[in-house]
């Protein structure tokens, strides 16, 4: 525990010297070597508690009324620490160069205090094991993005996203607040132990608190409707920012639910088939959302809100399990949804660090304006192609790992003689296999337009690639990510304390649980292997052969066309467009066809684009927030500027209160 309390030391001294420091190279190197080193302390700890399986803790005074300081690491916080701390490695790795290049070199390097105040936060969040201390720390968690978001103030998209953020950040707080208020009045006590005591028998205020729980933690993971701050504030802050925003920030919030579903011992059926719902809206909404986008990290964004759909689908899974008395499914849901928190931050990481690869490499995110950048970027390429095959599930990659355990946990509930839980089973194999194939087109799509064919602007045709520490960076994900895929039955044995803690069952049944799918996934391990080794083989024989071999080069044959040109191909708004206007019901995509004109039209007489925004913040929260403007101005009447009124005011509800309390 001393390594993880000075780690937060670290980070946060770090960042106030770079702050110090602003705008000099000294002020990058300090607060990225901070970020690094107390990022590798932090995880020291956490990797000792999943290892022993023993918890570690530490308390001191405080003054604060009503809470006390009180850290603990369990095998769940520390679990989530390595999201937190290892994807934070990387964006540090990542961040200087980016920030040193470019169109990000005029940025402050104060950046790195509230990137290091935000990884600070997170790890404070998860170690918290009191409700005031989690809430304080929860708060500094959502302020830090907002000065991340609006990085670049000086473009009002920028502005604008980092306002949505903060809206939407204290919609979800505002919940968090009534939830630990009420669990303070049950318990009469700050300290989880207290909550957990009161809330294992069986309140019926149970459901009343899980329902304040999804609300307020599934806004900050991004679920549906409460998910519009992430395709505003991902494309508007560095990409090593977003980064860890989406591959550990939202994931705080998955901690949240597990963490109460934890204090509230054996659940009912409802939280299960919420989460369920939840999920698969999420999952289907989301990757459809990201079909319709030509903004690269806006697209990657959306794809945020799909995999938090995974991830609730496996939990909800799990949930029905225990309220059902059904081990299997209760231990494989977990695993699935556990396991893809972790991948999903390492694919997701790979994923934005890529787009900003391209955004310094090519000035644009704009895929209309992409193209061709694999043979002038072939390290970057590589790397976002391995991203893109593990999020969309292929084997023998990670995030096929999670959603095989996904799929497993559907089919064994398919097959119970319970009609409720058999229905649940197959929402979720039909929601992952619509959600899978959505997304292999998506990602089709976005490395398609982006890497391959002809550059589509003169920015790309001058492209070249990024930094060594940003390729390093991104090859030290796209190792993980075979690698976790290669060793697929070992990291879901290595998942047993972590899914006993989730589930309180005991590490027996759990471990003879995992052994059935583990069985599965060292065959299926073993075929992959077997043919990567031959593809390898081929390969290495075809360039022996090759290389000595006299080649002759010519041009591609153009079907009759003498002058290809960058038009003669695929857009973004083309290749998904018979997809998704098959789902007009759901995607308000906004089309634009202007059709060609006569016998020999020019290049400039037909074009086609589509343009779709979010209708949950068109329709929801843009006329709420809209009505609650006009509102708030009505009030303006009682700001009279005017001191001797404003304490009138204070008078007048110090009266009122003394008043109620007489009564």
């Amino acid at each position: 525990m001393p390594e993880f309390l000075t780690a937060i030391l670290l980070l946060l001294v770090s960042g106030l010297a770079a702050a110090v420091s602003s705008r000099s190279d000294v002020g990058h190197r300090v607060g990225q070597l901070g970020a690094i080193l107390g990022s590798v302390l932090g995880l020291v700890p956490a990797i000792r508690v999943l290892i022993d399986g023993r918890s570690e803790g530490a308390s001191a005074i405080w003054h604060m009324p009503g809470g006390t300081l009180h850290f603990q690491i369990d095998v769940l916080s520390a679990f989530f620490l390595l999201p937190i701390f290892g994807l934070s490695i990387v964006a540090a790795l990542y961040g200087r160069s980016y920030l040193s290049t470019g169109d990000g070199a005029h940025d402050s390097a104060g950046s790195w205090f509230h990137l290091n105040l935000l990884t600070a936060s997170m790890a404070l969040v998860v170690g918290a094991h009191d409700g005031l201390l989690f809430l304080l720390a929860w708060e500094i968690m959502a302020l830090s993005p907002f000065f991340l978001v609006i990085f670049d103030d000086r473009k009002a998209a920028s502005r604008h996203a980092a306002w949505t953020y903060l809206a939407a950040a204290h919609l979800g707080t505002a919940f968090l607040l009534v939830l630990f208020v009420l669990l303070g009045a049950l318990a009469g006590t700050s300290d989880f132990d207290g909550y957990g005591a009161v809330l294992n028998s069986h309140t019926p205020l149970s459901s009343a608190i899980f329902a304040l729980a999804l609300i307020g933690f599934g806004s900050k993971a991004g679920i549906v409707p409460a998910h519009v701050w992430l395709p505003e504030a991902h494309p508007a802050a560095p990409s090593h920012v977003s980064a860890l925003m989406s591959g550990s920030m939202i994931k705080v919030g998955i901690y949240g639910i597990v963490r109460i579903l934890i204090m509230l011992g054996t659940p009912e059926a409802w939280w299960g088939w919420a989460l369920i719902v939840v999920g698969a809206t999420s999952g289907i909404l989301g990757v459809l959302f990201a079909l319709a986008q030509h903004d690269l990290k806006r697209l990657l964004a959306y794809h945020s809100v799909e995999n938090i759909g995974i991830i609730l689908l496996g939990i909800g899974v799990g949930v029905l399990g225990l309220a059902t008395g059904n081990p299997p499914l209760a231990v494989i849901g977990f695993a699935a949804g556990l396991l893809h928190v972790l991948n999903h931050c390492i694919f997701k990481g790979l994923l934005f660090l890529g787009a900003g690869a391209v955004q310094r490499a090519a000035h644009t995110l704009d895929l209309e304006e992409l193209g061709g950048l694999l043979t002038r970027m072939k390290w970057s390429g590589w790397a976002f192609l391995i991203g893109s095959a593990a999020i969309v599930g292929l084997p023998p990659l990670n995030g096929f790992v999670s959603e095989f355990l996904l799929f497993t946990s559907g089919f064994i509930a398919v097959v119970h003689p319970l009609a409720p839980i058999a229905t649940a089973g197959l929402i979720v194999i039909v929601a992952l296999g619509l959600i899978s194939g959505l997304a292999a087109a998506c990602f089709a799509k976005a490395f398609g337009i982006v890497f391959l064919g002809s550059p589509r602007s003169a920015e790309a045709a001058a492209a070249h690639e990024v930094a060594r520490p940003m390729v390093a960076a991104m090859a030290i994900l796209a190792v993980l990510c075979a690698v976790i895929g290669l060793a697929a039955p070992a990291v879901v044995a290595a998942l047993a304390r972590v899914v006993a803690a989730a589930t309180r069952l005991s590490p027996d049944v759990v471990g003879s649980q995992l052994t059935l799918v583990t069985g599965s996934l060292t065959t299926v391990v073993i075929m992959f292997a077997i043919l990567i080794a031959i593809g390898a083989l081929a390969w290495r024989l075809r360039t022996g052969r090759l290389a000595g071999a006299a080649i002759r080069r010519g041009p591609v044959w153009g079907c009759g066309y003498l002058f290809p040109s960058s038009r003669m191909q695929y857009t973004a708004s083309s290749f998904v467009q018979p997809l998704v206007s098959q789902f007009h019901l759901f995607v308000r995509n906004h089309e634009v066809l202007k059709p060609p004109e006569g016998y020999f039209p020019g290049t400039a007489s037909s074009s086609y684009s589509s343009d779709s925004g979010d209708p949950f913040l068109q329709l929801l929260f843009a006329p709420t927030f809209r009505w609650f403007d006009r509102m708030a101005t009505r009030l303006k009447v009682i700001q009279h500027g005017h001191i001797h009124v404003y304490v009138l005011y204070v008078a007048a509800t110090l009266i009122a209160l003394l008043i109620w309390e007489s009564f």
